[in-house]
């Protein structure tokens, strides 16, 4: 039983045992063979379905590795931090190479449908989910943003802002999604790569609270500052 979890990547003794505890617990929810054995065919179905399905993926993946490096904004793509092979594709496919199709960067914000929608009647007010977008828009910028957690100051300490503020991890991800789309807009149509002191710098010239927490003045540019 522990080659089956060692061969999906999970190698972790505590855990490995915690689930053989589980199964060795657990009781069957029936134990009519009618539908044992006709679920037990349904299963072998949609394995062997999967199989194949998995085959079709891996043609997709060559291609687009071997398509992506060839586009001229393959580099632009590519500069967003936390982006990395798997997302930067995506994200040059959400964009595309058409400049005019957006007439802004808040065409792309209601297009991708990131932001939820708020209703106010009288004295009553609700947030809630947008149902109508195109997935797959969406996934990807919501992808993208929680990668960029990881690889950007800045981006780092907006999540934590949003989850200090009581967002859940998915909210705040989703409110960072809605930020990053302007910069990249702003970059895809002056073809320009993203860097971190440039967008740090047009923080600073906002004013935003973030770069207080980003990159602090020091002591000597406070002095400096006040003389």
């Amino acid at each position: 039983m522990c080659s089956f979890y060692y061969g999906h990547n999970c190698r972790r003794g505590d855990l490995i045992e915690k689930r053989l505890d589980l199964i060795a617990q657990s009781q069957p929810l029936t134990t009519d063979n009618a539908i044992i054995q006709s679920s037990v065919i349904k299963v072998q179905m949609l394995a062997r379905q999967l199989r194949s399905l998995l085959s079709d993926i891996a043609k997709y993946d060559q291609k687009l590795a071997e398509l992506f490096p060839r586009h001229p904004d393959a580099a632009l793509f590519e500069s967003w931090p936390g982006a990395g092979a798997a997302l930067a594709p995506g994200l040059l496919s959400a964009f595309g190479s058409d400049r005019s199709r957006y007439a802004s960067a808040l065409d792309l914000q209601q297009y991708a449908r990131i932001a939820p929608v708020t209703r106010r009647s009288g004295k009553t007010k609700s947030v809630h989910w947008r149902w109508g977008c195109t997935k797959f828009l969406r996934q990807s910028f919501h992808e993208f943003a929680g990668r960029s957690i990881h690889s950007c100051p800045w981006a780092q300490a907006y999540y934590r802002q949003q989850v200090a503020k009581g967002h859940t991890h998915h909210q705040a991800v989703r409110s960072l999604a809605f930020k990053w789309i302007p910069i990249i807009y702003r970059c895809w149509q002056n073809h320009t790569l993203y860097c971190e002191a440039t967008c740090l710098e047009n923080l600073r010239k906002r004013g935003s609270q973030l770069i207080e927490i980003v990159a602090p003045p020091s002591p000597l540019t406070h002095q400096a500052t006040c003389a």
